[in-house]
């Protein structure tokens, strides 16, 4: 009999409940009943409320099972699911259930499929071969590609990352820097970490491609300490890179020459906005700088540097090896490709959704998501973290792009989509984004170090029934005041989630309540 592979996530969701249990239960029982087996540990593909989700591979395709549970194992093997046979738990082939199967995975296309640190795996399922077609191209042509292409920043502001290379390319300089922003601070988003855990060689292979196009020789990921997994995974990938020749002196046997190391958080959710990143690699408190210079001239040490976040980096290889036009043709309008949506909060099936821009906010809430997990209505959704607005039902239908959400009010951000059900109450949330600015503020500017704290005591008046009217009015001037005359997205943008709860939500600001100190 053939050994049989199975695989078990390894990501850091599923190990929080139990994957690495399961995981040597499956090795133990095995051994006990003399089987052939070995458990591969893979990336999650995302479908969170399936993990641990297990996977045997056949001559038919993977049948996966789940949610699995150490308990569950003896009657697994009792059913014969190394065989790829019944059980309660089993799903099917994953790549047919329905969540899975609608979805359109370019950036996360190997995610769940391989052995996340096996350079074997990753090469056998496409990896590298944007990088050696970018060893064969100028660098000119390398950055017309990825322009051509349509590819966005995907940390929230959007901005053409064909152009952000082009700049940095232009600009003199003799020592260049590529950039990783990995402080995935917004709530409900987590597809960063997904990405490093599960398919660490696509980021690093979009970053020395990115290298290649500009002319830089060295990387920095800056990965959020809250993500251990992420870091560890991410080091041992770059261990194994510099052994196979993927980075060195040497790239692939090239002249080219490109390295990267990991740069630790220092904690603070501003450092996720690119100039207070800069700041804290190079050791000093993570402030917001002022503009110009763009960080493209003048970024990390002084240098030409090019940032963007994990998910355009790991785009990268995707868009050099099947060519601009496979994304560009994805997609509505100037928000071209894929999106990775992140669903989170009171929702019934959590996870990641890759699919092409211009699906609906209903298709990811209600077909995607499942709905509320209480089982409730649905009453608000909070799209691009914590400083997005909160857009009731009746703003389902919008388009997930950057244009149709910013129409509707909105931003998409990083993509994280948190559901609330009727119980929630917007005063209270309104009131945690500006005390959400005043804890995770730098300080530099006055509208965001001080607007926010008296946005917070304001909203609170308005609660406790004080002058509601003048309050309230208060309230929007200060908002404007913020948006108008912050330094940066903290204090700019802090205001949406605010005016979006009054906006849609106003019956919760006419209600006294006791509020809670």
């Amino acid at each position: 009999m053939s050994q049989v592979r199975i695989y078990v996530p390894r990501d850091s969701a599923a190990r929080s409940v139990g994957a690495d249990e399961v995981g040597a239960e499956i090795e133990r029982e095995s051994v006990q009943r003399g089987l052939s087996i070995k458990v591969v540990r893979n990336g999650s593909r995302g479908a969170l409320w399936l993990e641990p989700l297990v996977e045997v591979e056949t001559d038919e395709g993977r049948i996966a099972f789940g949610p699995v549970r150490v308990s569950d194992i003896p009657s697994l093997f009792d059913a014969g699911f190394h065989l790829g046979k019944g059980h309660p738990l089993s799903l099917g082939r994953t790549d047919d259930i329905p969540w899975l199967a609608r979805q359109d995975r370019f950036t996360f296309e190997r995610v769940g499929l391989i052995d996340p640190l096996s350079l074997a795996d990753y090469q056998s399922h496409g990896g590298l071969v944007g990088l050696r077609r970018a060893l064969d191209m100028a660098p000119e042509a390398i950055v017309a590609e990825v322009t051509d292409s349509g590819l966005r920043g995907r940390g929230g502001a959007g901005f053409p990352a064909g152009i952000k290379w082009r700049t940095v390319l232009s600009t003199p300089g003799e020592q260049k820097y590529i950039c990783c922003n990995a402080d995935e601070g917004d709530s409900g988003t987590f597809a960063d970490r997904m990405l490093m855990e599960g398919d660490p060689f696509t980021l690093l292979e979009g970053m020395t491609i990115a290298g290649i196009a500009v002319g830089a020789s060295e990387g920095v990921i800056y990965i959020r300490s809250e993500y251990p997994d992420a870091i560890a995974t991410m080091n041992d990938a770059i261990e194994r890179a510099r052994e196979f020749g993927l980075l060195g002196e040497s790239i692939l046997g090239s002249v080219r020459q490109f390295d990267i190391r990991i740069r630790t958080g220092g904690g603070s959710y501003v450092c996720g906005e690119e100039t207070a990143m800069l700041e804290s690699i190079e050791g000093k408190r993570g402030v917001v700088r002022s503009k110009p210079p763009l960080p493209a001239i003048e970024g990390l040490f002084g240098k030409p540097t090019v940032i963007n976040n994990v998910l355009t980096l790991a785009t990268v290889p995707g868009v050099l090896s099947r060519g601009a036009s496979a994304y560009s043709s994805k997609g509505v309008g100037r928000s071209s490709g894929t999106q990775v949506f992140q669903l989170a909060g009171n929702i019934a099936r959590g996870g990641i959704v890759e699919t092409a821009f211009g699906v609906t906010l209903d298709t990811l809430v209600n077909d995607y998501g499942g709905g509320t997990y209480s089982k409730r209505p649905v009453r608000a959704v909070q799209v691009g973290g914590p400083l997005g607005a909160y857009l009731p039902v009746s703003s389902f239908e919008v388009s997930m792009d950057y244009e149709s959400l910013i129409a509707a009010g909105g931003m998409l951000g990083h993509g994280g989509i948190v559901l609330f059900d009727e119980s929630v109450d917007m005063a209270v949330q309104a009131k945690f984004a500006m005390e959400f600015c005043a804890i995770e503020s730098c300080g530099k500017c006055t509208p965001c170090r001080l607007g926010s704290m008296r946005g917070a005591e304001t909203i609170e008046k308005i609660m406790m029934g004080e002058n509601v009217d003048g309050n309230k009015k208060l309230l929007l001037d200060l908002c404007e005041v913020m948006t108008d005359g912050s330094l940066c997205a903290m204090g700019g943008l802090t205001p949406l989630p605010v005016r979006s709860a009054v906006l849609h939500f106003g019956e919760d600001f006419d209600v006294r309540r006791e509020v809670k100190q």
